[in-house]
Order: structure tokens, then C-alpha cells, then sequence
């Protein structure tokens, strides 16, 4: 089963304000999210991966490129 949370409650497992995620939403820069009507939710799996994509050794590791 796939896991969803609402805003505040992936917010919290990111450890970041509700308001950076719907900051983020709106901006496109956050992780995934499924809109069920005026309803958001996110995935736990989309949240886990958003993390690990993030993932850099050192402050100037730009990532990969692409």
C-alpha cells in the first residue's frame, strides 16, 4: 500500500513548515504531490525519493548533471 499524507503531516516528515511545502507546490521546486479535488496529498515513496535526490556529498556537489 501507498501511503499519503496531507500537508502538514509531509511537512512534518520532512521536518519543514507547512507553508515552505505549499511555497514549494506553487513554485514547483518541492516534491511530487496527487490534487483530489481542492485536496493535496503526497505519497510517502514520492517524499522518500524527493529526499534521496537531494543526497550530495559536500556543499559545492552540484548533483549530477544531466
Amino acid at each position: 500500500m501507498n501511503q499519503t499524507l496531507t500537508t502538514p503531516q509531509a511537512a512534518d516528515y520532512l521536518s519543514l513548515s507547512p507553508n515552505t511545502l505549499n511555497r514549494w507546490r506553487w513554485s514547483g521546486d518541492g516534491p511530487r504531490f496527487i490534487k483530489m479535488g481542492r485536496a493535496v496529498r503526497y505519497r510517502v515513496t514520492d517524499l522518500d525519493e524527493w529526499i534521496a535526490e537531494r543526497s550530495r556529498a559536500s556543499t559545492s556537489d552540484q548533483g549530477e548533471v544531466a
